[in-house]
């Protein structure tokens, strides 16, 4: 299922080679897709913002396993039995963590969104994974801050209707992240049916 990385992703040792990047994502339709590059289209300088084939809803980060770890999260993915979900948008906002600060839609029906990532975390935990500690705020990224940043105020102000009826999502996916020099690139290794 994992393809073998034959040379390190930039920024990272040899050592590396055999570990992955995962995250459990929901793609969002085309259409809500659409919204966020219209909101992005108009965002200020400075910022890493998102390009069409980035964009998703992250259900639970992983990091970077192994292979053999990689694939146990895999099959235990497979075994989540989870209704299909709505996925809308429902304004902006800014998490302000320094230089980590990033951009986001946020994402409806929370709900049914945090039953699926409660679902998911408990299938990776199942797997030998730590259990997520973090609070589940669904979003979509839309762009990182970068040294250079502007202050994103208008920006926020200006999307703060950023709105988009919800869509039904069928189906999870669990990406590889490879980092090249035009960013990050995401891999979809498998997707899991919702329904």
């Amino acid at each position: 299922m994992f393809k073998e990385n034959r040379s390190p992703q930039v920024g990272h040792s040899t050592n590396d080679i055999a570990m992955h990047r995962l995250f459990v994502a929901l793609r969002p339709s085309v259409v809500l897709r659409r919204h966020c590059l219209d909101a992005i289209a108009g965002g200020p300088p400075g910022w890493a913002w998102q390009r069409e084939d980035q964009l998703h809803l992250t259900l639970r980060f992983i990091g970077e396993v192994e292979r053999p770890m990689a694939e146990d999260i895999a099959s235990a993915l497979a075994s989540i039995h989870a209704s299909t979900v709505d996925l809308g948008l429902h304004g902006v906002g800014f998490f302000d963590q320094g230089r980590q600060g990033m951009l986001f839609a946020r994402a409806t029906e929370r709900e049914p969104l945090e039953a699926l990532h409660k679902k998911v975390d408990r299938a990776l935990v199942g797997a030998g994974m730590v259990p997520d500690r973090r609070a589940f705020l669904p979003h979509i990224t839309l762009a990182r801050r970068r040294k250079a940043a502007i202050d994103p105020m208008a920006w926020l102000e200006a999307h703060a209707g950023l709105s988009a009826p919800p869509e039904t999502i069928d189906h999870f996916i669990l990406y590889e992240s490879r980092l090249g020099h035009e960013g990050a690139y995401y891999e979809a290794i498998a997707e899991y049916p919702l329904g």
